[in-house]
Order: C-alpha cells, then structure tokens, then sequence
C-alpha cells in the first residue's frame, strides 16, 4: 500500500455516540419519535445530512429544510463535542500512527461526509493541519453523493495522486465500507470504535478489523517506502 484514506466520524475521532443522541433529538422533532439503532446504523453514518432528514421525513426536503436542521443539529452536536472532555481527543493510537505517516512522507489524507462547519472544527481543535494538508481533505460540500457511493474515495485518492487500489481505507461504517470496496480501494480496514468485531466479520471487503491505531501492522508500507526507524 502507498497511501491512505481515513474516514474522521467513529474512525479517528471516536464521536458516534454523540451523533446518535443528536440526531434522536432530531428525529423526534421531525417525524416524532426517535430513529431505532438500526436505522442509525444503516441510514446515518456516512450518509449526507440531507440523506438522513429525507429518510426522517419520507419525501425529498426543501433547500431551506436542509439547512436548517442540518445547522441546528451540528450546532448541537459541537457543544455536545466540548462539553464531553474526558473523550473530547483523537482516537487511542492516532496520534502516534499519525506522527508515523508524517515522518515517513506516506500520503494520507481524510475523506468525511461532515459538512465544512464540523471539519473546520475539526481542524482547529485537534490540530489536524499537523498531519494532513488542509486542501486535499475531501468533505460534504453539496456536490459529493453520500456514502455508499464512491466518489468522496475516488475523489480523495486522486488527491493525494494515488490509484485506489494503492490506497488503505480506515472506516467504521457500513455505508463507508461499501463506498470503499465500490471505488476499488486496495485494503479497507474496520475500526470497531462503537460496534463490536463481530459485527464487522460479516461484511463482506473488510481486510482487517481493529480495536485501535496501535493494531495497525505499519510493515503494510514497506513495500513501497523505506521506513524511517
């Protein structure tokens, strides 16, 4: 493998709690009561805002509708994010994986289906401009199909000038993972950031399931690039 792709939401920023209880709130007011765990699991993560409140809703929403909740909701979500200190941090290992990859010149960057307002957020309070060159993050900016179409993949592999099939993709989601096998991408690793192993065993592409950054076999790269001790 030559390059690699992170997804941020549950990957390496371990926020999907935060997400479910913001979007209950959400769902109720939309439709009345709340979205079940499975409707999270297979009609959130990964899908655009507008995805999600078309589901709510069960018709296609208005422009202004979009953005609206979907501004109401992240707002939330952000005070959310800062009052919960204790797990406001990256992921257990990623900063160390992250030094590794910056020191070795391994090409990298993150492909969210966050809109601007959290990634902006994002960069800002962990620092991500530390690790990752601001330009090629690829996020929801009203042009990119959601999760489980490939394009956010496709798009973020061109970016740092890569095939996909050179390219590691790391994801929690199901819609995230099957955007991965549909562009191609070389080696797709699962995080089980909130759900259990087990769940990620039956998904058909996952290379490797992990519990955390530290599980990462950094020889993947050796192939390729001489790493530096």
């Amino acid at each position: 493998m030559k390059g690699i792709i992170f997804d941020f939401n549950g990957t390496l920023y371990w926020d999907s709690q935060l997400h479910y209880d913001a979007w209950r709130d959400f769902s109720k007011l939309l439709r009345g009561y709340e979205f079940t765990q499975e409707e999270m699991r297979d009609k959130m993560f990964g899908h655009t805002n507008e995805d999600i409140i078309e589901y709510a809703i069960g018709r296609k929403p208005s422009k202004e509708m979009v953005e609206k909740y979907a501004k109401e909701k992240e707002s939330l979500y952000r005070k959310r994010c800062l009052l919960d200190k204790e797990n406001f941090k990256l992921a257990p290992g990623a900063v160390e994986f992250l030094d590794f990859l910056k020191e070795n010149n391994i090409p990298r960057t993150i492909a969210t289906m966050s809109e601007w307002d959290n990634v902006e957020f994002y960069i800002k309070e962990f620092n991500l401009e530390k690790w990752f060159d601001i330009n090629k993050i690829v996020y929801s900016d009203g042009t990119i199909p959601g999760k489980p179409a490939p394009d956010i993949f496709l798009i973020a592999a061109e970016k740092i000038g890569l095939a996909p099939k050179d390219c590691i993709v790391i994801e929690d989601a199901i819609a995230g993972i099957n955007a991965a096998k549909s562009a191609g991408i070389g080696k797709i690793i699962a995080i089980a950031s909130l759900e259990p192993i087990e769940f990620y065993k039956k998904i058909e592409g996952v290379s490797k399931i992990i519990k955390n950054f530290e599980e990462i076999n950094k020889s993947i790269f050796k192939k390729e690039i001489t790493l530096k001790k």
